[in-house]
């Protein structure tokens, strides 16, 4: 009698087991076909690109663009704007006797060595070499933008006119330390922008030449040990060795 009644508890276990799986399996495909009913047909995907023009027509606009003269920026009364034009560029060059002193050896004596070892010349020799070649009244430095002043340097563009002729443009830099000091800063600035435009002339072209530098300070410059009396802090500076020693705050 048991094992009757535990055979027809197994059927009626396998039968509802089946009967399970039966639903579940109906379910599942009943979504499947309301997922496929309801699914949007999927686009293609067109990638999108921008016309390009020709190839020789790009050419021809930068080859033009870059054929276009300089600009002569002359007013109507005959003055040039110097602020602007480049009149005179590289025209012609200047009479013998101009290059002569132009390009003419520096003269040692006038050449100055900073603590730092840079070898330089004054700006007011470069002035007198100016005179020299063009006479007083015969150049000038025409500004070219606007005064630059950030919060520790100034700065502005010029131009150097010689002769009526453009000869190079130039930025100068001067550092500042207090907003008083600005306007010195600025005249500063001019000179060191006459001493760069300058170089396209020619003038003490030797203060770029490494060999020139090197025999300069081994035969006018020599470095020696100093100390910073208020922190008795030593270094080396440099100093040329017909200058006096250094002074007070250093000793050497």
């Amino acid at each position: 009698m048991a094992s009757r009644l535990l055979s027809i508890s197994v059927k009626r276990a396998t039968a509802i087991s089946s009967g399970i799986r039966s639903t579940s399996k109906g379910i599942q495909q009943q979504r499947l076909a309301t997922y496929v009913t309801n699914a949007q047909p999927t686009q293609p995907y067109v990638r999108q690109t921008t016309a390009q023009p020709p190839q020789d027509t790009v050419n021809k606009e930068v080859f033009s663009d870059s054929k276009s003269p300089l600009p002569d920026a002359s007013e109507s009364d005959g003055t040039v704007d110097w602020s602007r034009s480049y009149s005179g560029l590289a025209v012609q060059p200047f009479p013998k006797e101009i290059s002569d002193v132009l390009l003419s050896p520096v003269d040692v004596g006038d050449v100055e060595v900073k603590p730092d070892g840079l070898i330089y010349l004054p700006e007011i020799k470069y002035r007198r070499i100016l005179n020299k070649a063009f006479g007083p009244g015969g150049w000038g430095l025409a500004p070219r933008s606007e005064t630059n002043v950030g919060p520790k340097i100034v700065s502005r563009e010029y131009a150097l006119v010689c002769l009526g002729r453009l000869v190079a443009v130039a930025r100068g830099e001067q550092e500042y330390f207090d907003p008083a000091g600005i306007a010195t800063a600025t005249e500063a600035c001019k000179s060191n922008a006459l001493m760069r435009c300058c170089k396209d002339l020619g003038i003490a072209s030797e203060l770029w030449d490494p060999r020139f530098v090197r025999e300069f300070k081994e035969k006018y410059a020599q470095e020696v040990f100093v100390e910073h009396l208020p922190t008795k802090k030593k270094k080396k500076l440099w100093r040329r060795k017909d200058q006096p020693k250094f002074g007070y705050p250093y000793a050497e």
